[in-house]
């Protein structure tokens, strides 16, 4: 079976069927990969700044000398670690590899389509899988991510002031055939300064970027399974701030975020602090009065002070009574701060914090 190189598209396309063998340094992959794909590290990070070393300070064949000596010894483990991957691969997503059409068919990549790919291609070629090679490896992925960012999208944004459950109804709102981004889950992090709580640490930004782009592209795979038109297609998304905690909305997808129709959750404050109270009471005191410290500047020293007493003294509703009445405060800035907001804003009035919320939009 012949190696077959492919674009970007084509390996995209594969990639909701096969699994993806990313051959770069572990290093490499954990600032930021293709979502989905599987590390399959051909050096280690030291190895390839050896390589890396030789090819600048001596010679190209000095570097693949190096090279070819670790490959050698990489060659024996390979193929048992891509049978791990592959389980890992069918548990993950409950295909079963071996009854594919395109059984034995593995998708893999490099920093460039060179010579890491080519080497782990030709070897599991040997073995006797069919190889699919990205053509300019993961650059020509991050490329394709960055063009994402350019595209026109049909966006609709649910927005709310802070203990609305907005996550909460975007969530429910999937399940009745909503396409939705999820932008804090991309994150890991819920957005204020609370919200790291409970989350694993946050992707890098061209981590967010890639998970992000991948989000956008539903909207193309809805088009081509469905038959859809462009325009009837649409995203929600959650009001959020430009700045996720440590990551960035890309400027393009945080302008047309601005510009987009929005649906406000009208909630009354009482509602959303029983919300608040149970979804944030049930975390450690140390970490929330760190929380607290974050906005202390803000917030300012005497609310700053009272809200912490509060806390300290179990009394979670004053504490987050306080807290809310802030972040309302600075959601509403940011909310009216729109052009056009008067065109662009439709108040939803709901008695309280509840995913049924979702019936309104569905």
């Amino acid at each position: 079976m012949p190696i077959e190189q492919i674009n970007i598209e084509d390996f995209l396309k594969l990639s909701r069927q096969l699994p993806v063998l990313d051959v770069r340094s572990p290093g490499e992959y954990l600032h930021a990969h293709i979502p989905g794909a599987f590390t399959l590290a051909l050096f280690t990070d030291e190895q390839r700044k050896i390589i890396g070393t030789a090819y600048k300070q001596e010679s190209r064949k000095a570097a693949v000398d190096h090279g070819l000596y670790y490959f050698s010894e990489k060659m024996k483990i390979i193929p048992g670690e891509v049978t791990g991957i592959i389980n890992e691969w069918q548990a993950k997503t409950g295909i079963n590899f071996s009854a594919l059409p395109s059984s034995g068919s593995l998708l893999v990549h490099c920093w460039r389509g060179g010579m890491r790919s080519g080497a782990v291609a030709w070897l599991l070629n040997l073995y006797g899988y069919k190889i699919y090679v990205l053509k300019g490896g993961y650059k020509s992925f991050r490329k394709w991510a960055l063009a994402q960012f350019e595209k026109e999208y049909q966006l609709k944004i649910l927005g709310g002031y802070t203990g609305s459950g907005k996550t909460d109804v975007l969530k429910e709102m999937e399940k009745k055939g909503k396409t939705i981004i999820d932008l804090e889950k991309l994150a890991n992090h819920k957005g204020s300064a609370f919200g790291s709580l409970g989350e694993n640490p946050q992707p890098s930004q061209e981590m967010f970027e890639n998970l992000l782009a991948v989000e956008l592209r539903k909207t193309d795979i809805e088009i081509e399974k469905n038959g859809l038109r462009k325009e009837n297609t649409e995203i929600w998304l959650e009001d959020e701030s430009r700045h996720i905690g440590l990551v960035n909305i890309p400027k393009t997808i945080w302008e047309q975020m601005r510009n987009s129709k929005l649906y406000f959750l009208e909630i009354p404050i009482e509602e959303r602090i029983n919300y608040i109270v149970s979804t944030y009471g049930k975390f450690d005191k140390k970490e929330l009065v760190t929380s607290i410290m974050k906005i202390q500047k803000k917030l300012g020293g005497l609310e700053t002070k009272n809200a912490i007493s509060f806390l300290l003294e179990n009394n979670f509703r004053e504490c987050f009574s306080i807290l809310l009445q802030y972040y309302d405060k600075h959601y509403k800035k940011g909310l009216y701060n729109r052009e056009n907001i008067q065109t662009l804003l439709n108040s939803i009035p709901c008695k309280n914090v509840d995913i049924n919320n979702a019936v309104q939009f569905c």
